[in-house]
């Protein structure tokens, strides 16, 4: 015997209450197989389901969109600070400025390597450290590093932390939209959950085969399982030999 199967994707819950809902529309209340009530909350839950299941889309659409633009933001402020920091330690090595430059942008005044640039937090630290460095360097009087310049690298820097922003308020709408979407789930289940019962129990007196298809006109879905897939295959095949 089949067993009956709720339900498990947004596409289908949505396809269960739309199709419930149409039923609803379609008979009157004493013919209809499920209660009243159960139509008043579909009613009441569908359209703001079908919204937020746009809206889930939409940010997620939006948020992958905006990706590969913020990653190419993030690619070149990681180039424009490794290459000013290579600039000081080139001059270092120069004589042209002494280690303690370094100290400046908050560097160990005998590190000779580059800062590690893997996070966004790391970025945004040492940038920061960069700028305010040079501008210290600056105010004593002593000559900026070029090539590139602090100006350039902090136009590069202040473009990054809009994308950064940007992607974070992306990311925090698409999160808040999920966990919206997971509690209206739960009650969308319900809502199919009440109404499968009902149809099922207002068919229980039927014979199984025409039970199953009314129910099936309701939008159930019911399962068979594989042994029994066999013996409907066994058997159909033993009525084409017959015939």
């Amino acid at each position: 015997m089949p067993y009956r199967r709720l339900p498990n994707t947004d596409s289908s819950r949505l396809k269960a209450l739309i199709t419930a809902l149409e039923k609803g529309k379609e008979l009157p209340p004493f013919k209809l197989a499920f209660s009243q009530r159960s139509l008043q909350m579909i009613q009441s839950f569908l359209p703001s389901f079908e919204q937020t299941l746009i809206l889930k889309k939409q940010a997620y659409r939006k948020q992958v969109q905006n990706n590969k633009e913020y990653h190419k933001t993030l690619k070149k402020i990681r180039l424009y600070i490794s290459h000013f920091i290579q600039v000081v330690n080139l001059a270092i090595i120069r004589g042209e400025i002494p280690p303690s430059t370094r100290k400046f942008y908050n560097l160990e005044e005998t590190d000779k390597n580059l800062p590690r640039l893997q996070t966004e937090s790391q970025v945004i630290r040492i940038g920061q450290n960069l700028i305010e460095g040079e501008a210290k360097r600056i105010t004593k009087g002593l000559a900026p590093i070029t090539n590139p310049t602090i100006a350039v690298v902090k136009v590069r820097y202040e473009q990054f932390l809009d994308a950064y922003n940007f992607q974070k308020t992306l990311q925090k709408r698409n999160h808040l939209t999920l966990e919206k979407l997971a509690d209206m789930r739960k009650k969308a289940d319900r809502i199919i959950l009440q109404v499968w019962n009902d149809v099922e129990e207002t068919y229980k007196d039927l014979p199984e085969e025409l039970r199953r298809n009314k129910a099936v006109d309701y939008g159930l879905i019911y399962v068979f399982r594989k042994n029994e897939l066999d013996n409907i295959n066994l058997f159909e095949t033993g009525k084409k030999e017959i015939g």
